[in-house]
């Protein structure tokens, strides 16, 4: 079903009639302008999607026939992105980009040297408009699971992380270890962390690599920040078998 439209709802219909109401309802009726027997996929953006056909339209609204749901099983190894908050609407972009290579979970991050500063008011906001991004990016991606997006962290927060995965990476320019070459787990957690456009700061480094991060290099190229991420996630997914 990689070719319909994917839609989000609460909860999965059982299979029958189900009214597709709501912002969901008028996107699938208005803008994707869907008509009867066409069809779509419902999922609740937690692992489960049931294919469906539209039997009746109306102002904002649709009326499908639902099928069977069925449950996406979650990769045996999840990639949580940290990336530390770029400047202007590129937040959006790595959230967009990352969402769309896979990712399992995202984690805004203060770091030391970012341009853009998320103050207390700024910070919901912010987290907010990640959040609508991974939804939407999960939609167009036409993948069954929306990656989570956590509150801000602070650099403490982000050394926890590192110590309860299985395994982390830190992106680098100057390391000499490539990707591939990185210890990666068959299975868990692995924290993926992408730091700022001033770039990381030696007490940062230091910190993370305490905790048990590796810095490791994507190429000779120096990506930007909201773009590396994406590249990696692609890198981990054939290195670890997730797109297999």
């Amino acid at each position: 079903m990689s070719g319909e439209p994917y839609f989000l709802v609460d909860r999965l219909p059982v299979p029958g009639p189900y009214r597709l109401t709501g912002p969901e309802g008028r996107h699938a009726a208005t803008v994707r302008r869907l008509r009867v027997g066409e069809p779509l996929v419902l999922t609740d953006g937690s692992g489960g999607f049931a294919a469906a056909t539209v039997t009746q339209g109306a102002r904002g609204e649709l009326t499908v026939d639902v099928g069977p749901g069925q449950q996406s099983d979650l990769p045996d190894v999840r990639v949580t992105l940290v990336q530390a908050v770029p400047k202007g609407d590129r937040g959006e972009l790595a959230v967009e980009l990352a969402t769309e290579a896979g990712v399992d979970a995202l984690v805004p991050w203060a770091a030391a040297r970012c341009i853009t500063r998320w103050t207390a008011d700024r910070a919901e906001h912010g987290v907010q408009r990640w959040r609508t991004a991974a939804m939407q990016a999960a939609k167009q991606s036409r993948r069954p699971f929306v990656p989570s997006v956590a509150e801000l962290a602070g650099t403490p927060a982000v050394v926890e992380l590192i110590t309860r995965a299985a395994a982390a990476l830190v992106l680098h320019e100057s390391a000499s270890a490539p990707l591939q070459a990185a210890g990666l787990p068959r299975a868990g957690d692995v924290v993926l962390i992408v730091g700022p456009e001033g770039g990381l700061t030696e007490e940062e480094l230091t910190v993370f690599r305490a905790a048990g991060a590796v810095p490791v290099r994507l190429g000779p190229q120096v990506l930007r920040t909201s773009t590396a991420g994406a590249v990696a996630l692609g890198a981990l997914g054939v290195l670890t078998g997730r797109w297999t």
